[in-house]
């Protein structure tokens, strides 16, 4: 698994890496067993030869013999012919009857020749049975390899006589150098090979994976928010350019996509936006109606209270009117807000600033540090921070405990500057957690519920980010955003 789990590129390369050792290692072995295949046969066709001989002489003096050719006779009439043929062909050999007792052998001993073992049941047996009436025998003994011929000795008219033992050391000396040496050889070669194949597998896995690469680079890039690039490769395989296409088309279809889905965006945030404008607009207009309505009926220009009613119903009118433009005033932020002018700021200075507006006792501010810089518009910091502190108020309010209290925490978090808001108010439900900063959601029996939707859109103008921590006791609102270095 571990290997499927490696690049296309690498896997490759060791795929032909592998299959250039694979080979080498299995024509080695075959040249080995070959080698000793060879071995084999030419050690058994030279028994074969020799023995073939061995029996020509054997023959030649049975003919010639003044003994009667019988098995009996056999050691009187190889009494001293034995020795003969032994230093002729230099190799001993083995008389034995047909029961397989030994009746001479070519080996000079002071002892009588029945020392030397009879020939095993099972050989006898396999030689009777043998077509050819010959059968050889293989064994190891002290480390050396070993192969022993039985065959029949007959007389002119074919009678078996006796059988004639042939053992016969390998000598493997020849052809383990010449194995030796062809192995060096051809091992040499294939280094030289492994090299060469090293090299190829690298610029050939390096050619094939070249397009697939550039196409996983664009991949990765890809976003659906941002203008995507086509890919453009020269020379490329059928396989690749039907992947290539079929990314370009991919992009072009997306970059549709993404028109018209932000077309559908901005025309749904506009209508929920001109049906919020509407919802807040008709709120006050329904006194004003009231009021006027009243007014119209019920004036008297001989009441003597008259002056006292007409400022009644004008303060009620001016109130009114104070909330529609408060109304028009929050939209107008909130959809059309002014041009960054990004300037590097003290985010302690600016952020202590920002709460001098406020009266509340029960405000605190802290610091870690007197100075932490970062780039970022002076009006939309104040702007964050007087919302949040806003928000923790009305908070307090709803909840009014006995000791209310606002904490504002100015950090550095490594490359990141924090700022922290803490309210012991009424906090954020497990259910409004995941809308709380969307536009027009709010809590509160007042306002309009835009002020943290403008802060998330502040802060991720900057690539920061605002997250919530809320439970019965304590809520914080964390801005994070990047500080200069």
């Amino acid at each position: 698994m571990y290997f499927y789990k490696r690049s296309l590129r690498t896997r490759i390369f060791l795929s032909m890496l592998l299959l250039v050792i694979g080979a080498s290692v299995l024509i080695a072995i075959v040249t080995i067993y070959q080698y000793r295949k060879e071995a084999e046969d030419y050690h058994r066709d030279r028994l074969l030869r020799k023995e073939a001989a061995i029996r020509e002489n054997i023959n030649y003096v049975l003919k010639t013999t003044t003994y009667p050719v019988e098995t009996k006779q056999i050691p009187l009439i190889f009494k001293e012919k034995i020795y003969e043929i032994k230093d002729i062909h230099s190799l001993e050999l083995y008389l034995y009857d047909l029961k397989g007792n030994l009746l001479k052998s070519s080996k000079p001993s002071f002892f009588k020749d029945s020392v030397i073992p009879k020939i095993p049941d099972h050989i006898l047996e396999s030689l009777q049975n043998s077509p050819t009436k010959s059968y050889i025998k293989e064994f190891v003994e002290d480390g050396q390899k070993y192969q022993s011929s039985y065959t029949y000795i007959t007389d002119s008219y074919f009678k078996p006589l006796a059988i004639l033992n042939l053992p016969y050391i390998e000598d493997d000396g020849f052809i383990t150098k010449e194995l030796t040496e062809y192995l060096y050889r051809l091992g040499v070669a294939y280094f030289f090979m492994l090299l060469v194949a090293i090299a190829l597998a690298y610029f050939l896995s390096k050619y094939i994976t070249r397009s697939l690469k550039e196409i996983s680079d664009k991949l990765s890039k890809t976003r659906f928010h941002t203008r995507n690039k086509k890919i453009h490769i020269r020379d490329m395989p059928g396989e690749i350019a039907i992947l290539v296409n079929s990314y370009n088309g991919m992009i072009d279809e997306l970059e549709k996509s993404a028109a018209q889905l932000a077309a559908s965006e901005r025309e749904t945030a506009w209508r929920e936006m001109a049906k919020q404008v509407a919802h807040e607009i008709k709120n006050p207009l329904t006194p004003m109606r009231l009021t006027v309505q009243s007014f119209h009926r019920k004036f008297d220009c001989h009441d003597p209270d008259v002056y006292q009613k007409v400022s009644e119903y004008t303060n009620t009118l001016l109130q009114q009117i104070d909330t529609l433009s408060s109304i028009a005033s929050a939209f107008s932020t909130y959809a059309k807000m002014p041009a960054q002018q990004d300037e590097t700021l003290n985010v302690v200075k600016i952020t202590k600033l920002a709460l001098d507006i406020f009266n509340e006792d029960y405000i605190y501010f802290f610091s870690e540090e007197e100075e932490i810089r970062a780039r970022f518009d002076r009006t939309q910091l104040i702007r964050v921070v007087t919302n949040l502190v806003k928000n923790s108020i009305q908070s307090i309010e709803q909840k009014r405990p006995t000791e209310p209290r606002v904490e504002v925490w100015v950090k550095s978090k490594g490359t990141f500057v924090e700022i922290e808001v803490t309210d012991n108010g009424i906090g954020v439900s497990e259910d409004n957690k995941e809308c709380i900063f969307e536009p027009q959601f709010t809590t509160k029996t007042s306002g309009m519920g835009l002020g943290l939707g403008m802060v998330k859109n502040i802060v991720e103008a900057y690539g920061g980010e605002v997250t919530l921590d809320s439970s019965p006791e304590k809520t914080s609102f964390t801005v994070c955003f990047p500080a200069m270095v």
